[in-house]
């Protein structure tokens, strides 16, 4: 297929600039999104064993319910009922509670001993995982606007513009896109070895990016979406509202857990009763959401469906399962959130998605470099605009990452200090962020990127190091992995500081035994180049 020279042209110059605004943003949220394919396996490994209380049998739910509402003021308020074995049967909110990311919550559990005897004991949340998410929903930028993430309507601007880019780049493809799809020419250079690898990338992984990048958009401007339709639906409301009770309901009142279980039941076939959440018992608008789990289904939430239903006269209020009746509306939203959040295909998927969600990260990472290669001045110094952007690629990109593994390497050893953690992440973040930044630019991108690249790996294999030391040091009240999701993550970290290493050892190499006249080269080989070019 042949596109006239000026066509090509506008398309590269549009795929260019908008790879290159958006890239750094569209970096961090690709590399946290990846881990958040695992959010709820990173919270369990990030929590201490011993704040989870043993299960009890379902026979026995009722009467810990009843012992815990006797016991617990706050309790009558609400409480989560869970079935899952890793963790306390019953829990409820000391402090804080509802919806929202808050980062001082505080729990109690409760379970029966083996005596029969109520036993309880309070903990803190542990918000890492939902941390990480945040990261990937807002690219760590602070502030809000109303009630939205700053980060978030920025993020959707900038999946705005990645959307172009991938359009874009198709098109300036396409006259080669069979003929070099597949060619990897390390042959012919450092800079057509990384075109050839950004190209298949984004190739191969087209199709993903065009749904993230959708659905992005989607989730960062619903609220304008239905502004917007709001003019058109003038003073009537575009959702029929739910009628208020005037009923004041009492906690005594509550069924049997097996009579909310029979409820649920019918339109639930498939689905696995993960937890549920009682909540405003004594009011005139109690809730009860039932969270469900299925493992290949596409789920509305990200790991989970759920019945919101009336806990005292049992009547469904709404639910996130697809069901017939909805029509058309039902299904096509599901989609929109199943196929952003991947968990449409189960456990492979998810692997998947987080495989897809690293390359979507290096897309950008690659495309950076390529711009700093094509603007780079042979055989003179490079220009200031230049190592600047170089300093900014390698402060941002490694330094998100690095801020990430130094809050997991953290989390063992800040239950040291306190039980209350989660602010502590985000000093563990922001700080290696911020001085991973600081180093690049002083310096330079070159010497920067060897040294963060090798603190990168340590610190992925200082990871499983703290469990080994857990088990041969328990006197320090840290824990181990023991269960098979809390090994693998320790061993994707050692396979993560394999490659960290790798890239630092060739890094090393190109600094000082590549181009010269390279962005990349250690600055000794950039002035000895400018002397002898003067010389000349």
């Amino acid at each position: 297929m042949r596109i006239r020279p000026d066509i090509l042209r506008t398309y590269q110059s549009i795929h260019t600039w908008t790879g290159i605004t958006t890239g750094l943003l569209l970096f961090i949220g690709f590399f946290a999104g990846a881990l958040t394919m695992f959010k709820p396996q990173i919270e369990q490994w990030a929590t201490p064993p011993a704040q989870t209380l043993q299960q009890v049998p379902s026979t026995q739910l009722d009467s810990l319910i009843q012992a815990a509402i006797s016991h617990s003021e706050k309790a009558k308020d609400g409480f989560i009922v869970s079935f899952n074995s890793n963790d306390s049967p019953i829990k409820w909110y000391e402090k804080g509670g509802g919806r929202g990311l808050r980062l001082d919550d505080h729990l109690r559990h409760a379970s029966f001993n083996d005596e029969g005897d109520l036993i309880s004991q309070a903990s803190s949340t542990n918000e890492l995982g939902t941390l990480i998410d945040q990261l990937h929903r807002t690219a760590g930028i602070i502030g809000n606007i109303g009630h939205e993430d700053l980060g978030v309507l920025i993020l959707g601007l900038a999946a705005t513009l990645y959307f172009l880019a991938l359009i874009s780049g198709v098109i300036v493809l396409l006259p080669t896109l069979v003929k070099n799809l597949f060619a990897l020419r390390q042959h012919k250079g450092v800079s057509r070895f990384w075109l050839d690898s950004h190209n298949l990338v984004g190739v191969m992984s087209l199709p993903f990016h065009l749904i993230i990048a959708w659905t992005v958009v989607v989730f960062a401007f619903h609220d304008m979406f239905y502004g917007g339709l709001s003019i058109l639906y003038g003073d009537k409301p575009l959702f029929e509202p739910r009628e208020r009770s005037t009923i004041e309901y009492s906690v005594n009142q509550l069924r049997s857990i097996d009579s909310y279980i029979a409820a649920v039941t019918p339109i639930s076939e498939g689905y696995q009763i993960a937890s549920m959440e009682f909540s405003q018992l004594n009011s005139t608008s109690p809730s009860l959401a039932v969270e469900l789990q299925s493992n290949g289904r596409m789920l509305r939430g990200g790991y989970s469906d759920f019945i919101y239903m009336h806990p005292y006269t049992m009547a469904v209020q709404y639910n996130t399962i697809n069901q017939v009746e909805e029509g058309l509306y039902g299904p096509v939203v599901n989609s929109l959130f199943a196929l952003h959040f991947g968990n449409y295909a189960g456990s492979f998927g998810r692997w998947i998605y987080f495989s897809l969600g690293l390359l979507g990260a290096f897309l950008f990472y690659s495309g950076n470099l390529l711009w700093l290669e094509k603007r780079r001045q042979k055989q003179a110094e490079q220009t200031k605009a230049t190592k600047l952007m170089a300093a900014l690629t390698i402060g941002v990109c490694l330094g998100s990452m690095l801020g990430v593994v130094v809050s997991m390497l953290a989390t063992k050893w800040l239950y040291l200090l306190s039980e209350q953690i989660n602010n502590y992440y985000l000093s563990c973040y922001y700080v290696a962020f911020f001085a991973a930044l600081a180093y690049s630019f002083v310096k330079g991108a070159a010497l920067a990127a060897i040294s963060l690249l090798r603190l990168l790996a340590l610190c992925c294999l200082l990871i499983p190091i703290t469990s080994v030391i857990a088990l041969l040091l328990p006197q320090l009240a840290i824990w181990s992995a023991t269960d098979l999701a809390s090994i693998t993550i320790e061993a994707v970290s050692v396979l993560f500081a394999l490659l960290f290493y790798i890239a630092a050892q060739k890094a090393q190499y190109r600094a000082y035994f590549g181009e010269p006249d390279s962005i990349w080269a250690a600055p000794h080989q950039q002035n000895a180049t400018v002397a002898i070019s003067i010389k000349v």
